[in-house]
């Protein structure tokens, strides 16, 4: 019966790759390189990047009261600008009397106040705003920065997909595999909403959203979506930057929608070993989540509480993520809940594997230090599948990290 089981859902994901390819979209453009994927043209590309690396390293200017980083580079910076990073953000909460999650309330140095909410920011511009966390907030979690390469397509994927997968989940493992869309709220428009997509969580759909929530939450600058500092301790009563700017977010949000996809390692992709190491992956199941590829919408689509044009540079482009953008129940959650509903809190995104030859850390807290461990680590719904790999063969299961490695 598992063997049938198996099968069917092998069918269902080369299915979705098939009908989201059949049409022949274009191949999204792919590298490292700093160069436009032709959103716009190099020279405004490179005008983003300078805004995305500018530090915002004074008072006067908008950091803080509480920030995590400087910059957006600070924590998308490995490989290239716009990469993942080992710096690790801490988020923190408790489970109320009806069992649901809350976010930490934090008492900060001079007796006021913050929260409740989940990040706990680990920077001040004072002593003062700072606040240790109580024993009250017991569920504790450590999340690394995620890559931002090829953002800018996975935005562009419709949720008509997304749904599209989840549901050949259910109905190819029997229910046993069941990823989960949430759709969340798109700052830029009031009462639109998408399918979430970015984050740990799915938190953001859109990356003008994610762009205002970090630049808040992360460097503690206010924005026209985000007006209202986490806490006025410390902060000065002039020369605060304009809480209306535009501009940042928007060109934070131009450099990553002009970001090119992850490339592989085609080299080592085109070896006999890597090759044998893919259909491995599939057949034992892993790209049932780690679907292979996707593909964005037509040029022209309005998307975001039709806040967004979809430019040909984006629309109609064929990617290979291999995720499935959906949250998932594998065993290692952290017990946050963010812009989902109670049962999200132990589900995480499934880790998208392009680009994961540039990490030497993996899951979401990186407490895997090597491909092998992240998958023994995997259970729950992705338990079939991890016993399937720990019935391989040693030399099979070394095609599948080979495989991984020219991800």
């Amino acid at each position: 019966m598992k063997k049938a089981v198996l099968l069917f859902a092998m069918c269902a994901a080369l299915a979705i790759s098939f009908s989201l390819f059949a049409s022949g979209p274009a191949e999204a453009p792919t590298g490292f390189d700093g160069l436009t994927n032709g959103l716009v043209v190099q020279d405004d590309m490179a005008a983003a990047l300078v805004q995305f690396s500018e530090p915002e390293k004074a008072v006067p200017n908008g950091l803080g009261p509480l920030f995590n980083a400087v910059s957006c580079v600070d924590c998308h910076q490995s490989i290239a600008d716009g990469g993942h990073s080992q710096i690790r953000e801490l988020r923190a909460g408790h489970l109320d009397r009806h069992g649901n999650f809350v976010g930490a309330m934090i008492t900060l140095n001079n007796g006021s106040k913050v929260g409740p909410r989940s990040l706990i920011n680990q920077r001040a511009i004072c002593p003062d705003a700072i606040g240790q966390l109580s024993p009250a907030e017991n569920i504790r979690a450590l999340r690394l920065s995620l890559p931002l390469f090829g953002d800018g397509f996975v935005e562009a994927v419709a949720d008509e997909d997304l749904l599209k997968i989840a549901k050949h989940q259910r109905e190819s493992t029997g229910g046993q595999i069941h990823g989960q869309a949430i759709f969340v709220d798109i700052a830029e428009v009031k009462g639109a909403k998408r399918i979430g997509r970015f984050g740990w969580k799915d938190q953001h759909a859109s990356l003008l959203s994610f762009s205002s929530d970090a630049y808040l939450n992360e460097m503690g600058v206010t924005n026209q979506f985000a007006p209202d500092e986490v806490t006025k301790v410390c902060n000065p009563t002039s020369g605060i930057q304009d809480p209306n700017n535009v501009e940042d977010i928007d060109k934070f949000t131009t450099f990553m929608r002009a970001l090119k996809a992850p490339p592989r390692d085609q080299t080592l992709a085109s070896s006999l070993d890597a090759q044998i190491g893919a259909d491995l992956f599939e057949r034992i199941g892993c790209q049932t989540c780690h679907v292979n590829t996707l593909r964005t919408v037509p040029a022209g689509t309005k998307l975001n509480g039709e806040n967004y044009v979809v430019s040909p540079a984006i629309g109609d482009k064929a990617f290979h993520p291999y995720g499935d953008f959906l949250l998932h129940d594998i065993g290692t959650g952290d017990g946050i809940v963010q812009n989902g509903p109670p049962n999200t809190r132990n589900k995480v995104r499934t880790m998208p594997l392009w680009g994961v030859r540039t990490r030497v850390e993996f899951l979401h807290d990186g407490r895997a230090r090597d491909l092998f461990e992240a998958i023994r680590l995997h259970n729950e719904e992705a338990e079939e599948a991890r016993e399937r790999f720990n019935k391989l063969s040693q030399e099979e299961k070394a095609r599948i990290i080979t495989f991984l490695k020219s991800l």
